[in-house]
């Protein structure tokens, strides 16, 4: 029994020996937790944003929290931006810097500088540039490669395919940035009741050359609800509307009905109504309330002058109404020789030469005629026209060169030698830098 006693004593301290051996010390347990357990976390973050690296000969190096910079920095940063590409690209950045960018409405309004949009040549490619300085923009446009028959409150207008009519806003379609919501509306399409089987066919081929010249009166995203849509149309030049909060159908406005709405030059809006041009100079306007053309007015009668090839209505700014006559030479193209800037006196009812601009500078094509204060932006010439190709059906296939700054004051024009253009057999069109931020 004593024996057996022993024995069981002598295992115990064994076993407790054993078990002191092994046991798991401060040092041993971290030892074993890093070998079985997955790691601690990492310690918290300093308490400053940035982040340090630590340089060759040992000194820390932080940097820069740009999404985090003080705001009065980042407007010192807005208001060095020369152009509307930088301050895109500058918006972009970061939620911080985007709201920054919003926020300098002062600057923003220097920014829109009317340019030119030029095709690539590339499939969905355009290309900004700025006639003032001789620049092409850093900053490339995804639309179709296509004629547009205007630029009206920042979007383009198209006919596609079975004469439906688009809106496109392309700085809304920027490449390499994502493409924003709504950046194509496609309305109804244009029915061809007048048309004969066979010119039908002829202009779906060149759908995009039946609208002559197009124009809407507000921005169909932000004020959709007071947005009219007007379109002249081939063969005869007529007009028609639609209110996009409101129809689901074009309304023409029929000659057999009116006789004055054909052979329609140019639209614009002035001042709460619509005005137009007819090949005649006449002078009609009229007020979409309803869907009808009964509220027109033949304005101001047709007026006498030399023989000239285009004719543009201007809202200047909403102070005045405008028609400017475009004079051509002929030959393997186009070719502008001079302009004529008229006013029209709405107390005498009749159309008055006007020989200065002021601080005032036109910009005339394929667009809706565009009048800009030449104090506010960068680099534009006052009292000017500046002119790019418009729509010739009889240049069709052409280049479209026909580009440059008529001086109102001297009566003399620069044309400008731009090689994208010599490039392209697309029309380039006048367009004003929007910033949706």
């Amino acid at each position: 029994m004593p024996q057996m006693k022993a024995q069981t004593r002598l295992e115990k301290e064994i076993k407790t020996a054993h078990k002191s051996k092994y046991s798991k010390t401060p040092e041993i347990d971290r030892f074993c937790r890093s070998e079985t357990s997955p790691p601690p976390p990492p310690p918290p973050p300093p308490s400053f944003s940035s982040q340090t690296q630590r340089s060759s000969s040992g000194f820390e190096i932080m940097d820069p929290d740009w999404a985090n910079l003080a705001k009065h920095l980042l407007d010192s940063v807005v208001k060095r931006l020369a152009l509307p590409s930088d301050y895109l690209q500058f918006s972009c950045v970061c939620k911080s810097w985007c709201s920054v960018a919003k926020d300098n409405k002062s600057q923003r309004s220097k920014m829109i500088t009317p340019m030119l949009l030029i095709s690539a040549n590339k499939k969905h490619t355009w290309h900004f540039y700025r006639v003032m300085d001789n620049k092409i923009l850093d900053l490339q446009i995804s639309v179709p490669n296509k004629r547009y028959c205007g630029f009206s409150k920042g979007w383009l207008i198209t006919l596609e395919n079975n004469f439906v009519v688009a809106l496109i806003n392309p700085f809304f379609r920027v490449k390499g940035k994502p493409k924003k919501e709504n950046s194509i509306i496609r309305l109804p399409p244009l029915t061809c009741k007048d048309l004969t089987p066979r010119r039908i066919l002829h202009w779906s081929r060149r759908s995009e050359n039946y609208g002559v010249k197009a124009m809407i009166s507000a921005d169909p995203v932000l004020n959709a609800s007071d947005c009219v849509v007007v379109i002249i149309y081939e063969e005869l030049k007529q007009m028609a509307f639609i209110r996009l909060s409101k129809d689901t159908t074009w309304t023409y406005i029929d000659q057999s009905v009116d006789p004055r709405w054909l052979l329609i030059e140019e639209v614009t809006y002035f001042r709460g109504r619509f005005y137009a041009v007819d090949y005649w100079r006449r002078l009609l306007s009229f007020d979409i309330t309803a869907q009808s053309n009964s509220d027109v007015k033949l304005v101001a009668q047709s007026i006498e002058g030399k023989k000239f090839d285009k004719k543009y209505i201007v809202n200047s700014n909403e102070k005045e109404l405008l028609m400017v006559q475009r004079y051509y030479i002929h030959g393997g193209s186009s070719v502008t020789i001079g302009f004529k800037v008229l006013e029209f006196k709405f107390d005498k009812s009749e159309w008055v030469e006007k020989n200065d601009l002021g601080d005032v500078a036109l910009f005339l094509g394929d667009n809706t005629s565009i009048s800009v204060v030449t104090s506010s932006l960068s680099g534009c010439q006052s009292n000017s026209i500046y002119f790019c190709h418009d729509h010739n059906e009889n240049d069709f296939g052409r280049r479209y060169c026909d580009c440059g700054v008529y001086d109102v004051k001297s009566q003399t024009i620069t044309h400008y030698d731009i090689p994208l253009l010599k490039m392209t057999d697309r029309p380039a069109i006048w367009v004003v830098p929007s910033f949706h931020l």
